[in-house]
């Protein structure tokens, strides 16, 4: 679906755009539907979410850039449900050990997309392999819990 909008700015740098209640509403897949945004011919995947009352999609600054856009704008936004698995490639260090660990992956396989992904991008942003191993060492220990985080 294609619809007209302005890049909306909240707090210092937060954008997101307002998607059309009748947007949602054709969906037909719920108030917080995985969605692909097509802007300006760049494409990425995200999740509508409701901010108060509004159903809005983030643009972070790296979709912004690629799509050449900044808050104010307005533009033409294509929007449609993503019906893709959503997956995760987990780099081969963290999934020694998680594979190592049954009730860290046990934990790991049952998360959320967002909550994989969030463990995913502790590892990947580590500066060193010391505070890569520690954080590996740490997303393993959460996980044997139990816990997402």
């Amino acid at each position: 679906m294609r619809f007209r909008t302005t890049i909306e700015r909240g707090g210092k740098t937060a954008t997101g755009i307002r998607v059309p209640d009748q947007v949602i509403e054709a969906f037909r897949a719920g108030r917080r539907p995985a969605v692909r945004v097509t802007i300006n011919g760049f494409t990425y995947r995200s999740t509508v979410a409701v901010m108060g009352g509004a159903y809005m999609v983030g643009v972070s600054a790296e979709n912004r850039a690629a799509a050449g856009i900044a808050a104010g704008d307005e533009v033409e936004v294509d929007i449609e449900l993503d019906t893709a698995p959503r997956e995760v490639t987990v780099p081969t260090d963290f999934a020694a050990c998680l594979d190592a660990d049954p009730d860290a992956r046990r934990t790991f396989d049952g998360l959320s997309y967002s909550n994989r992904q969030w463990h995913v991008l502790q590892v990947e942003g580590a500066k060193t392999d010391e505070t890569r191993q520690r954080r590996i060492g740490k997303s393993v220990a959460t996980l044997r819990e139990g816990r997402a985080r």
